[in-house]
């Protein structure tokens, strides 16, 4: 399926492709049902062309995966919101992080930022460690201050999964959600035999740094290596196609074609605004919060909050982005479900002008906008 019915969303990617942010894209859209943009545009990496069935890294828009997971354990009353971290993994009750709970984690006020890396080769345990020693932050209020935490919040909450189910978090990710609801190229991490039977038929997309104006491979996530790193918030590779399901099972209550993954009162419990009007210390500005997704935030400045679902989104839409790349939602009100990812890394402030008018953009093509509104280039 092509962007014929997408005119203002194709030029965007051409923009942006002309000046350098991007040099590949995957879109897909679904509107009431009905399956509207299932497609690609540019190239994946240096001479492959992008196709629908790329896999593609997509960093934090991989968090909602992790929140599914706790729901699910929250059903089978495996564990409970308010219960301490320590509970599970108790190296973590040190620094001042021994009050800490699961719901602290799942809604960013737990304040141990200084245990965020960006693109470390730890492994997983190694993370897990550096995250259990890391202090609390001076006059950090549980529960009240906020601030987005990039990957150690969910390295914890990926060790909480792993405890109680006895799987590793990728495992567990494979057998609980991806192949139930259909996902059968998404990983948290993909071994050296998995990445080379996808490379050989030129399935491997890779992100690209492109702030300093030339399109390089990204030094972390574009190589094997990269690939077989689980980060239970970043490292969630696959079609953008396939990480739009995980919004289809949304709009569907916790059950996607027959598939029931969630139950409807947990899907409510973890997308149901519950961090609301706090001025989140990362972002730098006020952003609500689920427990682990984002809801519409519009009402603090739709054209300055980040990482959000474009000023056309209604004040019910939820959902999640990854840095600079990526963003994913379901908005209840128009019945839209979207997902989609661009290739290139092109600076925090280029890329949330990027998503902001690639998000209007979506709702113009489809007739859900204002009448008369009309998207800015960026």
């Amino acid at each position: 399926m092509d962007f014929s019915r997408f005119p203002r969303t194709l030029r965007l990617l051409e923009q942006g492709g002309a000046a350098g942010h991007h040099s590949g894209a995957q879109f897909f859209v679904r509107l009431r049902g009905e399956s509207m943009l299932d497609g690609a545009w540019g190239e994946a990496r240096e001479g492959v062309a992008m196709r629908t069935d790329t896999l593609m890294t997509w960093l934090s828009s991989s968090k909602p995966i992790a929140a599914i997971g706790i729901g699910q354990l929250l059903e089978r009353g495996w564990l409970k919101l308010d219960q301490r971290v320590a509970e599970f993994v108790p190296e973590f009750a040190q620094g001042g992080k021994e009050g800490l709970t699961i719901e602290h984690l799942l809604t960013h006020t737990c304040g141990f930022r200084s245990a965020d890396s960006m693109w470390s080769r730890l492994t997983p345990e190694e993370n897990i460690a550096r995250a259990c020693a890391a202090p609390l932050e001076a006059g950090w209020v549980a529960g009240e201050t906020a601030g987005y935490q990039l990957s150690a919040s969910w390295f914890m909450l990926g060790a909480v999964i792993a405890k109680l189910t006895g799987r590793r978090f990728e495992e567990w990710a494979r057998e609980e959600v991806f192949v139930p609801l259909g996902m059968a190229d998404s990983w948290f991490a993909l071994g050296p035999e998995a990445y080379q039977a996808y490379s050989v038929r030129d399935r491997i997309g890779w992100l690209h740094s492109t702030s300093t104006g030339r399109i390089e491979p990204h030094r972390f996530w574009d190589s094997e290596t990269g690939y077989a790193h689980c980060w239970p918030g970043s490292s969630g590779h696959g079609p953008i196609r396939e990480l739009a399901r995980i919004y289809e099972m949304f709009a569907g209550n916790g059950t996607r074609e027959g598939v029931t993954v969630l139950q409807p009162e947990t899907v409510a419990l973890l997308t149901k605004p519950r961090r609301v009007g706090r001025f989140d210390l990362t972002f730098q500005h006020v952003v609500d919060w689920g427990l682990g997704i984002i809801v519409n935030s519009n009402r603090y400045g739709a054209g300055t909050v980040p990482y959000g679902f474009g000023p056309h989104s209604s004040d019910a839409a939820f959902g999640h982005s990854g840095a600079q790349t990526s963003c994913g939602f379901y908005d209840p009100d128009h019945g839209l479900v979207a997902a989609w990812i661009v290739n290139g890394m092109a600076g925090e402030a280029v890329h949330r002008r990027r998503a902001r008018v690639i998000n209007a953009a979506l709702y113009e093509d489809l007739g859900l906008a204002p009448e008369g509104a009309q998207t800015e280039s960026y």
